[in-house]
């Protein structure tokens, strides 16, 4: 049996690295993991955890010599790190190495909402352009007034782009930041209220849940739009949802959801929506490089160095 666990659905690229560098056991599923006998989980000093199912004290305590839990992405709530701290065992996570492809996509979804993409390439395929000539008008992006919800190394990459766009940048965090004359609102539902367009970068996990409340998309008003790449848990699904049916808010574009992979059935009948299959650092190279600062941490413990990227 390894010293390293590498749980979770890890591509046939990222094993054969894997093994090349640090020969790991795979465990794809939690009836593997459960499986195991007390030898094998005496001998684990490491897991490289990979998804979002939680990861908790339960699962903890079945590894006496545990160290370490390597997490395969920036967001690192599927894993109780309070529990972690409780038994000496440190959490890592893959920060920066995705953050160009998340900032990327905001952008990208904020447009095609917006332009109406989605629906204009249909207006194409279908025939209706030559048939029935230009697409409805849309919306201008350039210029707008946009607020991001959560200023970290995300918030500040989407930040930066949007103000390529020669936009009025407002941002909401848990304290004010050095930013290039963009404007602070220390209240959530005040930024809300002073902008148009709102891009969700929180963090996850139970402290923000919902934190894009009822009040926050009510403030957000019939012209805005709202922009996750978070995580679901991050907006009251339900009151989204009720403001897009109803036209208190302009639209939305998510990449993230309560409950996913399935997805609340009635997104599928919104025209004002862009839906996207938690994507944001689906590239090859990005996926390549979270993979590799991942199995540098575990290498880091192993040999008794310093974390590359520690949580706690």
């Amino acid at each position: 049996m390894s010293a390293i666990l590498a749980v979770g659905p890890y591509t046939e690229a990222e094993r054969d690295a894997f093994i090349a560098e640090l020969q790991p056991t795979f465990i794809a599923t939690r009836t593997e993991l459960d499986a195991l006998d007390g030898a094998s989980r005496a001998a684990v000093k490491a897991i490289a955890y990979k998804g979002h199912r939680p990861f908790g004290p339960e699962e903890m305590d079945q590894f006496e010599n545990l160290g370490v839990i390597a997490n395969f992405g920036v967001g690192y709530d599927a894993i109780d790190v309070g529990a972690a701290s409780a038994r000496g065992i440190k959490v890592t996570n893959t920060p920066d190495v995705l953050n160009d492809d998340v900032a990327d996509l905001a952008i990208a979804m904020w447009l095609m909402q917006a332009r109406e993409m989605r629906q204009a390439e249909a207006w194409v395929r279908d025939g209706s352009w030559a048939e029935k000539g230009a697409t409805p008008l849309n919306r201008k992006v350039s210029g707008g007034t946009v607020g991001v919800m959560g200023m970290g190394r995300i918030g500040r990459d989407i930040a930066d782009r949007l103000a390529a766009f020669k936009c009025e940048v407002h941002y909401h965090a848990r304290s004010q930041k050095d930013t290039p004359g963009w404007t602070y609102h220390a209240d959530p539902v005040e930024l809300a209220r002073a902008v148009d367009y709102l891009f969700v970068a929180l963090v996850g996990g139970p402290e923000t849940e919902n934190y894009v409340s009822k009040e926050v998309i009510a403030a957000l008003g019939e012209a805005g739009v709202i922009i996750n790449i978070s995580r679901g848990s991050t907006i009251d699904e339900e009151a989204m949802l009720d403001a897009l049916e109803s036209g208190a808010i302009a639209g939305a574009g998510l990449d993230v959801f309560v409950g996913e992979p399935k997805v609340n059935p009635r997104f599928l009948a919104l025209d004002n929506v862009v839906l996207q299959p938690h994507q944001g650092s689906a590239t090859h190279a990005t996926r390549a490089a979270m993979a590799k600062l991942q199995r540098d941490n575990v290498a880091a413990h192993l040999a008794g160095r310093e974390l590359l990227t520690p949580v706690n």
